[in-house]
């Protein structure tokens, strides 16, 4: 940064690497081998006394490579799962502070260009070598405008218009596979919040115009915030939104099933999944001594209408893979109780957890497998009754920090897919697991301009992990749940000016 602090930059870089994984002793991995670099910079620079603009870059090269033998080629193997990505992004944001610096103006435009080159394929399958393009522009527009008093209390106006683009391209030409999609969506929003120290009551819309739906989608807000005192925060709200019916990036990742490939499509006539929440909560803050506690109480209720779901359409496509159908479903109802508290004992320890008690089921039961033998279910899959989580952070001397973490996963319904694991599909309920880890970090000044932070840790302490993985290269490579690693050792060194 300057000295006169007109202009500032950021410069950050990171490298991970992580051998693949195999927990039964199999052959093939369960966690697959990870190998990521990214390095980034963000500047500012201040125009005039009110104006400022903001650049940013980043680019990530991630591999991942998953199955079996993977020091050869993918198609040299039994079953592999083979994915490169490079991404580049970038954005620019020009603020503008004008009329006393009570207004703000923002203009903004941000893009991301993601290259893939994916395989996905079994039985030395040379065919099934793809790539992606998915590139993503967006821009637009923001107006504040404070106002000392509007109707009956002081307000904020927040006016804005958005423009995003996408552009996906996935090919496959050993399987003629090649899906062009371009969705241009137009976006604007008007939003009023009046509030003062008691009372806040917010009122707003959104409008989006999207290029595979036909008419506007038109999303309200409304918001109640009532403080009688600063040690409580009461609040009431209401929100639609909703998920258009595109194909995502994440349709053409080809999961292998039974040794065979296993596509998604879209069904035909798929129209968005809209969504209608409420929810209400108390934010409570108290001093016992000198320790601050706060506790968020909070109900929860979402509505949902066509909602996605997936189901296996019979016979394989002109390519012999196995077909998986989203299509809109009957709807879903989702509701709950979230309960967070946090207590600050000194500036040397702290700690917060929380727990959800979830409800999300299906309205009517969605048959998810093409054999009528395995039944229909009305309760989402991979979404548990129960989760939460408890970090804590304690520093006994100033650079020193040792920081706990732990996650708890309820029990959740998976659906296991026909291969080596069982001969028929079905649905199995999940075990429940704890996934807990510590890290240590210390800071050591260089010359006092620069700062090296050594860490180290283990996370998943308990070793609670998944230990019913199919076996050999006819596992269904989706039966997957639970922490993502086993028990691991971590190290990491940051340095930072």
């Amino acid at each position: 940064m300057t000295d006169n602090n007109k202009a500032g930059a950021f410069i950050y870089g990171q490298s991970r690497y992580r051998d693949g994984y195999d927990h039964n002793g199999d052959g093939f991995t369960e966690v697959a081998q990870l190998k990521t670099q990214t390095i980034g910079a963000r500047a500012f620079f201040r125009t005039s006394d009110d104006s400022k603009l903001t650049l940013e870059y980043h680019n990530t090269h991630e591999y991942r490579r998953g199955g079996d033998q993977l020091d050869l080629q993918p198609h040299q193997a039994l079953i592999a799962e083979q994915a490169d990505h490079n991404i580049h992004s970038g954005e620019a944001t020009f603020d503008l502070w004008f009329r006393g610096r009570g207004d703000h103006l923002s203009v903004f435009a941000a893009t991301q260009n993601t290259r893939r080159k994916s395989y996905y394929g079994s039985d030395k399958d040379p065919d099934a070598y793809g790539r992606t393009s998915d590139l993503v522009v967006v821009a637009g527009t923001q107006w504040t405008h404070p106002m000392k008093r509007f109707l009956f209390m002081p307000a904020e106006l927040v006016a804005g218009l958005e423009y995003s683009y996408n552009k996906l391209h996935d090919v496959s030409i050993g399987y003629d596979h090649d899906v062009l999609q371009n969705v241009n969506i137009y976006s604007g929003y008007l939003q009023n919040e009046w509030r003062d120290e008691k009372w806040g009551f917010l009122i707003g819309a959104r409008v989006d115009k999207h290029s595979l739906i036909d008419n506007p989608i038109v999303s309200p807000r409304v918001n109640i915030r009532f403080n009688p005192s600063s040690n409580y925060n009461f609040r009431a709200s209401y929100s639609t939104g909703f998920r258009s019916p595109q194909a995502y990036d994440e349709d053409f990742h080809v999961a292998i099933v039974g040794g065979e490939r296993v596509v998604t499509v879209l069904a035909p006539g798929l129209k968005q999944e809209s969504s209608q929440s409420v929810s209400l909560s108390a934010d409570l803050y108290h001093r016992f001594g000198n320790v601050q506690t706060n506790l968020l109480i909070e109900g929860f209720f979402t509505d949902l209408r066509d909602v996605f779901a997936l189901r296996q359409l019979e016979g394989t496509d002109a390519n012999g893979n196995t077909v998986l159908e989203r299509y809109n479903g009957s709807g879903a109802r989702v509701m709950g109780l979230n309960l967070e508290a946090k207590a600050f004992f000194s500036s040397h320890f702290d700690i917060q957890g929380g727990v959800t008690l979830q409800r999300s089921r299906y309205k009517k039961a969605e048959q998810w497998s093409d054999d009528p033998a395995v039944p229909a279910e009305k309760r989402m899959f991979r979404t548990p009754d129960v989760y939460g989580y408890i970090t804590a952070t304690y520093k006994p001397i100033r650079n020193l920090s040792i920081a706990f973490s732990g996650t708890y996963t309820g029990s959740m319904l998976v659906q296991h897919m026909e291969g080596s694991g069982t001969p028929v599909d079905k649905t199995i309920k999940s075990p429940q697991f704890f996934d807990a880890g510590i890290k240590v970090s210390y800071e050591i000044k260089v010359f006092n301009t620069c700062c090296i932070e050594p860490s180290i840790g283990i996370t998943n302490l308990f070793n609670s992990y998944q230990d019913d993985f199919d076996s050999g290269y006819l596992r269904d490579s989706g039966y997957i749940y639970g922490p993502s690693t086993p028990r691991s050792l971590t190290a990491s060194v940051k340095v930072h000016l």
